[in-house]
């Protein structure tokens, strides 16, 4: 493990995203590196097919929403 030097500016969107995403600061900032890395290495899929891709693989089975009749 080791400390990564960030600007004020990252530091802070990573500060406010974590609340939102009920995360701590660096449980976010590991979010982000790996969904960047997944990103880098597959640039064919979508960031939804990596979200899909990665909670299949830790079997999770998400149902997608039903369509509503507008």
């Amino acid at each position: 493990m080791g400390i990564v030097n960030i600007d004020d500016d990252l530091h802070d969107q990573l500060r406010r995203a974590s609340k939102v995403s009920f995360r701590s600061i660096n449980a976010q900032a590991a979010y982000w590196i790996k969904l960047g890395m997944l990103c880098e290495t597959n640039p064919g899929l979508s960031f939804p097919e990596i979200i899909e891709r990665e909670l299949s693989a830790a079997g999770v089975k998400a149902q997608p929403l039903a369509e509503t009749d507008a």
